[in-house]
């Protein structure tokens, strides 16, 4: 049986409206593909992601920091309760095939730093700088292709 790759989208809890405005169209991007999106769930950019996925029909995954399934937004169809609080990043990056990096803050980094040592590719969209290892994409249309390369690569 072949499953759909899994898309980890991280990025802080809480975003301005043009961020917010970029993770939904990368989430739709992300289902026009037929992949998956994971993230951890909650507001912000993991929201908006998850929005965009949703809307255009696709699968979202959002593993949670705490015990409930009814803290996720309303646009996560498969919540996964952790009760780990940010322990649960690292399962955000070991569910995912490929993680996008949208804005965000220390967490975010945090995602970043365990994709990077877990050989794990990320892809960044207006996120931390000079931080090695990141693939530098200038719009979601551009991490949606990035994402498809990569998936490429991995198949061959």
């Amino acid at each position: 049986m072949e499953f759909p790759h899994h898309v980890g989208v991280i990025g802080a809890g809480s975003c301005d409206e043009r961020i917010y405005r970029i993770a939904r169209e990368l989430g739709a991007g992300i289902a026009g593909m037929g992949w998956v999106l994971v993230c951890g769930g909650l507001g912000g950019v993991m929201e908006a992601a998850a929005r965009g996925c949703s809307e255009a029909g696709g699968t979202t995954v959002g593993i949670l920091p705490g015990f409930q399934k009814g803290s996720a937004n309303a646009y996560i169809k498969i919540p996964l309760p952790t009760g780990m609080g940010e322990g649960r990043n690292l399962l955000v990056v070991r569910a995912s095939d490929v993680l996008i990096a949208v804005s965000g803050g220390y967490g975010t980094l945090s995602e970043i730093a365990l994709a990077l040592k877990a050989g794990k590719p990320v892809i960044g969209l207006e996120t931390w700088e000079n931080i090695e290892g990141i693939i530098r994409a200038g719009s979601p249309q551009e991490a949606i292709g990035e994402a498809e390369h990569l998936f490429k690569r991995m198949e061959a």
